[in-house]
């Protein structure tokens, strides 16, 4: 059961990287988050209210328990991590293509797999080392079409923070694991964004207001708006995932990132982007390593 909520989540998250890439061509990063993280956070505010207000929602799974002070500290923590892998992201994402950032991000449950090793004592079969292969040879085959796109992944600022994005996003899941074993879904998602949405607003009043002049233009886009509420629903799902006892971290980030059939279909369609012949070889080692992964866990 808890494969089938990462591959829904998987599908709400294609979707939420589309959005986002629409939202920030031309447009002001700093802002988009803000918006993104205050949206977010005003989705749960009547889920506090109704939790810590009346008992409505006693019993079901939208109920925000009461959290201790040491809880907050790990779900601030936690906001931290991702806030850092949402800002690198959201930069690369705005100059990389997503044929390019789309791919090499579904990379980033191999790092999520050694941590999980590691820390955790996660095992996998040999289908899953098999899907985990595929997965390290789509991205050697896609530095080479970067390349021919003018992408030099060694000197290019945009891919290192493309990989940075995917080094903070890789330790904020091993980080999630850890909280899903003592935390409840709804209070980790819930003060998370709202923790998210504090630092962005000191953010972009400290940095991109007083520069905003001088940088790129600020448009609203109702894209913004999608941003939040299909990834909102796609965390959900996830940390739903991860609150089975016989969950597996490292596949749950795996097959997550087979989201890549979502951008890389929007960045066909929608953003004519080029050399897709070559691209579409390194999706199919990336489909063909989320079936593996499936096969792995029957």
């Amino acid at each position: 059961m808890w494969l089938a909520f990462a591959f829904l989540s998987a599908f709400l998250l294609g979707c939420y990287e589309v959005n986002k890439k629409m939202s920030l061509t031309g447009n002001a990063v700093i802002p988009v988050l803000f918006l993104n993280t205050l949206i977010s956070s005003l989705i749960f505010v009547p889920f506090i209210a109704l939790s810590f207000c009346t008992d409505w929602l006693d019993g079901t799974m939208l109920y925000v328990p009461r959290a201790s002070l040491e809880d907050h500290i790990k779900v601030f923590v936690k906001a931290v991590i991702v806030l850092s892998s949402w800002i690198s992201g959201y930069f690369a994402l705005k100059h990389l293509p997503l044929t390019i950032t789309g791919p090499i991000k579904a990379t980033q449950p191999i790092l999520t797999l050694l941590g999980a090793m590691l820390l955790f004592g996660e095992r996998l079969n040999l289908y899953q080392w098999i899907g985990v292969s595929l997965a390290v040879a789509s991205f050697y085959l896609l530095s080479s079409s970067g390349k021919k796109e003018g992408i030099l992944f060694a000197h290019n600022k945009w891919i290192f923070l493309t990989v940075l994005s995917i080094l903070t996003g890789a330790l904020s899941g091993l980080y999630d694991k850890y909280l899903m074993r003592s935390m409840d879904v709804m209070t980790v998602q819930v003060w998370f964004n709202i923790y998210q949405c504090a630092m962005m607003a000191l953010i972009l009043i400290g940095l991109w207001y007083p520069r905003r002049t001088k940088s790129t233009p600020f448009h609203w886009r109702w894209n913004i708006l999608f941003i939040s509420i299909f990834l909102c629903v796609a965390d959900w799902v996830y940390f739903y995932a991860l609150s089975f006892p016989d969950s597996m971290i490292s596949i749950v980030s795996m097959v997550r990132r087979s989201n890549v059939l979502v951008t890389f279909a929007a960045g066909a369609l929608f953003f004519h982007e080029k050399n897709l012949k070559n691209k579409a070889i390194d999706l199919f080692l990336v489909l063909l390593g989320m079936i593996f992964l499936y096969l792995g866990t029957k």
